[in-house]
């Protein structure tokens, strides 16, 4: 498989492997990182690699419960090496605790945020702005229900969007208007979300984005919404944000590049670093 790669492919992956190396040791349940930490090694032709990060995905299901995905994930490993003893004792250990919940095993949950179907009203029109579901509900239990800040810097710093009109720049996302105000500090607005939701966190200026990717995006949507699509692995594009509760980013991203997206959550200043250099 290395055969294939030119030297700048090969760099871009070994810095994948280094960067989401550190994301999984921090985040092991993170099934989704290890999902790309595989197909990296994979295409880098580093079989052990390969089978050693396919077990710690298993590993991750079982964590979160996701007995059945486990089974599967290990019985992949079996097709190439069938005798394999860590993999054998870990599925008899699974499928008897499967048979004991009677084949009932918790659903996966494989993205933190998903596109919605299109909404219409009754005549077909699009919903109006007023109405985008753009995670103001999450957000606002986080901080406001939760007490970290008060109802009324909550719709001081939250920014309603008008879809009819193009943004005309970047817009600030909600956690750094926060900081803007004085109110809270965007390590602690971020800390707030990633422990509630255990999203992985992706320090973008040490990672080597994808500029074709990026330009390749509607520069409204990245703007408005402050997201940064910043690499990709088969058919999943990586994206990071600041509010990874936002459908409407997410529907938006997806119909323009028909991929599966997988958010991480990162420092605004450091996306809109990014945007402001790429984004024409």
């Amino acid at each position: 498989m290395v055969g294939s790669l030119t030297a700048s492919e090969e760099a871009q992956l070994t810095q994948t492997i280094e960067m989401f190396e550190v994301i999984t040791q921090s985040q092991p349940q993170d099934y989704q990182s290890l999902e790309i930490l595989k197909e990296a090694y994979y295409k880098l032709g580093r079989e052990q690699d390969v089978i050693r990060t396919s077990k710690r995905i298993a590993e991750a299901y079982v964590l979160m419960g996701q007995l059945s995905s486990a089974i599967l994930e290990y019985e992949s490993i079996l097709q190439r090496y069938p005798e394999d003893p860590d993999v054998l004792n870990a599925l008899v250990e699974l499928e008897s605790k499967a048979n004991t919940l009677n084949g009932q095993v918790p659903g996966d949950n494989t993205e933190i945020v998903k596109a919605p179907k299109e909404s219409r009203t009754k005549g077909g029109e699009a919903k109006p702005a007023s109405e985008v579901d753009d995670g103001r509900p999450t957000m606002c239990k986080l901080f406001v229900e939760s007490k970290v800040i008060a109802q009324g810097d909550f719709d001081a710093c939250w920014v309603r969007h008008d879809l009819s009109k193009p943004p005309g720049g970047i817009i600030d996302p909600f956690v750094q208007l926060l900081t803007d105000r004085g109110i809270l500090p965007i390590e602690k607005s971020l800390r707030i979300i990633s422990d509630k939701h255990r999203l992985a966190y992706l320090p973008v200026e040490k990672y080597d984005l994808d500029v074709e990717l990026i330009r390749s995006c509607p520069a409204a949507t990245l703007q408005r919404w402050c997201i940064l699509p910043f690499d990709q692995m088969s058919k999943s594009v990586l994206v990071a944000t600041a509010n990874p509760f936002n459908k409407q980013a997410a529907s938006e991203l997806e119909r323009a590049l028909k991929k599966r997206l997988v958010w991480y959550l990162a420092s605004p200043p450091e996306i809109t670093k990014a945007l402001r250099r790429i984004v024409r």
